[in-house]
């Protein structure tokens, strides 16, 4: 990956509806150049898709919690599986020290969060969790 790939990188991950006639005329390449790059780092999976970013009145009315979560031993792929299935978990990611995962919820409401949070406690192999509710969010490097 070249400069061109990380500048047409870092544009599409400020505004992922940029144009490639825009990104040509932005760094003065033919809009063939860019579009080669993109499907290059589409094929090698240096890009897995286009989405968008939720602007600040969307999010606003969402409430996010992130949730430490403790299973047993060797169920951790299981209750990733159960976790799936529940729409307001955005994200789950594995951790290291006490706790085993480390959930991210999206809801509407607080009530919301604790139907969510009783559902994640109802999973058979899920031993323990805590729960922390975001207050506010002072800045976000997620791309």
């Amino acid at each position: 990956m070249d400069d061109l790939d990380q500048k047409i990188l870092s544009a599409l991950a400020v505004d992922s509806s940029t144009s490639v006639s825009r990104l040509a005329r932005r760094f003065k390449v033919a809009r063939s150049t860019v579009q080669a790059r993109l499907e290059k780092m589409e094929t090698n999976g240096t890009i897995a898709g286009y989405t968008i970013k939720l602007g600040d009145v969307i999010l606003a009315r969402r409430v996010r919690a992130t949730v430490l979560i403790e299973c047993e031993a060797r169920t951790t792929a299981a209750v990733v599986t159960k976790l799936k299935a529940i729409p307001e978990v955005v994200m789950v990611a594995t951790a290291t020290g006490r706790v085993d995962l480390i959930a991210e919820l999206a809801c509407e409401s607080t009530e919301e969060i604790d139907t969510t949070l009783e559902q994640i406690t109802a999973i058979s192999s899920v031993h323990d969790i805590e729960s922390l509710i975001h207050l506010s969010t002072k800045f976000d490097r997620s791309i």
